[in-house]
C-alpha cells in the first residue's frame, strides 16, 4: 500500500513538472489555438449542439435567462411533467409581489424537457467569477447561465419556436403569480420617480363571475366574448383590426358596474388603470397616458357622464353664431369654454369629444395590444351616439335591477343556502315579487349582511323589504300615469291664444291681437 501511495505522487510530481514545462515552452496562443481544435474535432463526431443563455449580457440583464428560468421552474413543480421527474433538486423561492412559490433548478443540476416530440437537456451553469479590479457597475459574486442541448437533427425544427414558447409561456406564468395592480393616473399629468404618469397599488379585489349577482346566461355570454378576445391575437391580425375591445356598462346606482370590471379582471388576470378625467388638461395628456399602459389590461372611465361634458351633440335653433357647437344653448364646457354650471366652474379641463374618440378608436389606440376599454355610466342617453358606436363601445351590458336569478346567487353568497335549504314558500313569494320591486343587488346585500347570522331571519326581512318596495314603485307607476293623462288633457284641451275680455271699473276692456298686413309682424293694442 506504501509502495502504491509512493507511485502516485511520483507521478502526480512528472504530470506536475509537465505542465509547468508546456506553459513554459508553448505559447499561449499555441495553447488556445490547440484546444480550439480540439473541441472543432469533438463537435464533428458529436451529435449535440449547445446554446449558451448567460444570465447577464454584457451589462444588462438578459431577459431570455429570466424567461428560461420562469418556465423551467413550472416543468420542474409539474407533477405530470417529464421535466419535473428527472430532477431531484430543486430551488424554492418566493418572488416581489408573488402570491406562489415558484421551483428552480439547483446549481450545476439538469432537467429533460420535451416539446413538440424532441428531447432536449437544460443544464444550470453557476461557476464563481473572477474578481474584479475595478467596475462601474458591481457585478454578482457568481457567474450563471443556462445550457441548452438539442440534438443537431433537430435543430431547424424546433429552436425559434421553442425559444418563442418558452417566452410566452413566461409571461403567462409571471402574470399569474404577481398580485395585479390597480392604476390611477398622477394629479395634473406629473411623473413619479421612474418617470412614469401613473401610480399603482396592488389590486385585491375578491369579486369574480361566480359571486357576480347576475343573470347566468348574460353572464356566460360575456366570459365567452372574454375568452374568445383573450385568444383571438391570429383573428385580430388576420381581420386587419387592433387587438382591444370595448364594453360599455350601464343601469342605476348599485347593480354591480365596479364588480363586474373587478370579475373581468381577475377572469382574465389583467391589470386595471383607472383613468381619472378630471385629473386630464389636454388631449396630449390623454394620448402620453395611453401610451404608457401595458399589454393585457383593462383601461375604466368610470361614470363618463359626469366626468367631463360629453353629452349629445345638438343644435339649438335659438342659438346665435357665438354658441355654434354648444348644447341646447349653453357654452360647450368641452373645448375648455366659460361654463355657467357651479360644478364645472374652475375646471381647466379641455378634453375634447375627439380626443377621448381617438382615445378609444383612433391611430393612437393601437400603440399597445391586447387591452379592454371600459366605460360606465347611469345614464347611457346622455352619450353621444359617437362614443358608443361599434368599434369603441363594441358590447352594451345593461345592469339591472336583482332578478330572480340573481337573487338565488346572493343567497348562496350570503347565507350559504341553496333552493332546497329554503323552507316553505318564501323562494315563490320572493320570485312573485322581485320583478316589481326593482331594488338592486347592493340593496339586497345589505339587508343580508345585517341578518347574515340568522337565516330565517333575513329570508323573512328581505321578504317584507321586497315587498314594500313593490307597493311603493306601484303607488309611483300609478301617479306618473295619471300625471301623464292630466298633461295629455291640458294639451288636448282648446286654448284661447288671443282675443280675451274683462271687465273692471264698469270699464269693457277687450284685448285683441292683429296680424299687420304690411309688415307681418304682430300689432298689440287696446281698445
Amino acid at each position: 500500500m506504501k509502495e502504491l501511495w509512493t507511485t502516485m505522487a511520483s507521478l502526480m510530481g512528472v504530470l506536475a513538472f509537465c505542465q509547468t514545462l508546456l506553459h513554459t515552452v508553448i505559447p499561449p496562443e499555441l495553447r488556445f489555438a490547440v484546444l480550439k481544435l480540439s473541441q472543432r474535432l469533438l463537435n464533428c463526431f458529436s451529435s449535440y449542439c449547445y446554446y449558451e443563455i448567460t444570465e447577464i449580457d454584457g451589462v444588462n440583464t438578459n431577459e431570455l435567462y429570466n424567461a428560461v428560468q420562469l418556465y423551467l421552474s413550472s416543468s420542474a413543480s409539474s407533477k405530470t411533467s417529464d421535466a419535473g421527474a428527472t430532477s431531484n433538486r430543486l430551488s424554492l423561492t418566493r418572488g416581489l409581489n408573488s402570491s406562489a412559490i415558484t421551483f428552480g433548478l439547483s446549481n450545476n443540476d439538469r432537467l429533460s424537457d420535451i416539446f413538440n416530440g424532441v428531447h432536449v437537456v437544460w443544464e444550470h451553469i453557476v461557476t464563481p467569477r473572477q474578481a474584479q479590479t475595478f467596475s462601474w457597475r458591481p457585478l454578482p459574486e457568481e457567474k450563471r447561465g443556462f445550457t441548452l442541448r438539442v440534438n443537431k437533427r433537430d435543430k431547424p425544427y424546433i429552436l425559434e419556436s421553442y425559444l418563442d414558447f418558452i417566452t410566452e409561456k413566461a409571461n403567462e406564468i409571471r402574470r399569474k403569480n404577481q398580485d395585479r395592480l390597480l392604476y390611477t393616473n398622477s394629479r395634473g399629468g406629473s411623473l413619479d420617480s421612474r418617470g412614469h404618469p401613473w401610480e399603482s397599488v396592488p389590486f385585491k379585489h375578491p369579486s369574480t363571475f361566480d359571486t357576480l349577482a347576475m343573470d347566468p346566461a348574460k353572464k356566460a355570454e360575456i366570459m365567452s366574448d372574454l375568452k374568445d378576445f383573450a385568444d383571438g391575437q391570429a383573428f385580430y391580425k388576420r381581420t386587419g383590426r387592433a387587438w382591444k375591445r370595448g364594453y360599455l356598462l350601464y343601469g342605476p346606482p348599485g347593480t354591480g358596474k365596479s364588480s363586474m370590471i373587478a370579475a373581468m379582471a381577475n377572469f382574465l388576470g389583467y391589470d386595471i388603470y383607472d383613468l381619472e378625467l378630471t385629473e386630464v388638461n389636454t388631449n396630449s395628456e390623454l394620448r402620453k397616458l395611453l401610451m404608457k399602459t401595458s399589454s393585457k389590461s383593462i383601461i375604466v372611465i368610470e361614470d363618463i357622464d359626469c366626468s367631463i361634458n360629453l353629452t349629445n351633440r345638438k343644435k339649438s335653433s335659438g342659438c346665435g353664431r357665438n354658441n355654434v357647437g354648444s348644447i341646447d344653448g349653453a357654452p360647450d364646457t368641452r373645448t375648455g369654454g366659460p361654463s355657467s354650471d357651479p360644478e364645472n366652474s374652475g375646471n381647466n379641463n379641455s378634453i375634447t369629444l375627439s380626443g377621448l374618440l381617438n382615445f378609444t378608436d383612433g391611430l393612437w389606440s393601437c400603440c399597445g395590444s391586447e387591452r379592454i376599454f371600459v366605460f360606465t355610466t347611469n345614464h347611457i342617453e346622455k352619450l353621444d351616439p359617437a362614443l358608443l358606436r361599434s368599434g369603441r363601445m363594441d358590447m352594451h351590458v345593461f345592469m339591472s335591477y336583482c332578478s330572480f336569478p340573481s337573487l338565488k346567487i346572493l343567497l348562496k353568497n350570503y347565507l350559504g343556502i341553496d333552493d332546497v335549504d329554503i323552507k316553505g314558500d318564501v323562494l315563490d313569494d320572493m320570485a312573485e315579487v322581485i320583478d316589481e320591486a326593482e331594488m338592486t343587488p347592493a340593496d339586497i346585500s345589505e339587508v343580508l349582511i345585517k341578518n347574515r347570522r340568522d337565516k330565517d331571519k333575513a329570508l323573512s326581512e328581505l321578504l317584507e323589504a321586497l315587498r314594500r318596495k313593490r307597493v311603493v314603485n306601484r303607488r309611483r307607476r300609478v301617479a306618473a300615469e295619471v300625471e301623464e293623462v292630466e298633461d295629455k288633457r291640458a294639451l288636448d284641451s282648446p286654448k284661447e291664444v288671443c282675443g280675451a275680455a274683462t271687465s273692471g271699473g264698469g270699464d269693457d276692456v277687450v284685448v285683441s291681437c292683429k296680424k299687420g298686413e304690411n309688415d307681418g309682424e304682430e300689432d298689440n293694442g287696446i281698445y
